[in-house]
């Protein structure tokens, strides 16, 4: 499979730079073929400005937008490895999917879209957090992202199926990060996913 792997992280040698290393390894054990998109170090501009209006007007989108839509397009899978900010995705990443995903490429632009334009492909989100799993569950931030990324964001689009680990506790805690690591090369050892998931990577 040719996978586009998204990575959104501003310092390369971060543990998200880590998982990134750690996931493609084993993609390419497997012998899928990694694309990178790494959004720092590429100077995507995550700002959507008055060309990309021109989605809803008929007219071509900006050349940037084309050539991110051109790496999705080609793939036939995608992975978002970022850390969690704020309980939701850094700026870059979100401004990546406002101005990529757009109308008359990803959905059609009418009241009430069913369906998407795009055809289906599996996703995996690896998604580094500072918080513990105890956190994670007092305020079911785990279930309310879940939601949101997977039905209201690349549900949206047709990405099915989608696999969601939270890496807990990246920021604090030495072995649960080589857990982490080992858990990035499994999945890309054993990527695609065959079925939609949400899971904590917590050995307690």
């Amino acid at each position: 499979m040719r996978v586009l792997v998204v990575l959104c992280h501003p310092l390369r040698q971060s543990f998200t730079g880590a998982v990134l290393d750690q996931f493609t390894r084993g993609l390419g054990e497997a012998g899928h073929i990694a694309e990178v998109a790494d959004l720092y170090r590429e100077r995507f501009d995550p700002v959507l400005s008055e060309a990309d209006y021109a989605q809803f007007e008929g007219r071509p989108m900006p050349e940037d937008v084309l050539r991110e839509q051109e790496r999705v397009d080609g793939s036939d899978a995608l992975v978002l490895i970022f850390p969690v900010w704020w309980y939701g995705m850094p700026a870059m990443l979100k401004g990546w999917l406002d101005r990529v995903f757009c109308a008359g490429w990803a959905y059609e632009r009418r009241h009430d879209p069913e369906g998407s334009l795009l055809r289906p492909r599996p996703c995996t989100f690896l998604v580094s957090t500072g918080s513990s799993a105890k956190v994670m569950a007092r305020h079911h931030y785990d279930r309310e992202l879940h939601h949101l990324w997977s039905e209201g964001v690349l549900g949206y689009v047709g990405v099915d199926p989608i696999d969601i680990h939270f890496l807990l506790d990246a920021t604090w805690n030495p072995d649960m990060r080589m857990s982490h690591l080992e858990l990035a090369y499994s999945l890309g050892r054993e990527f695609p996913p065959t079925s939609s998931s949400s899971q904590h990577n917590d050995p307690g």
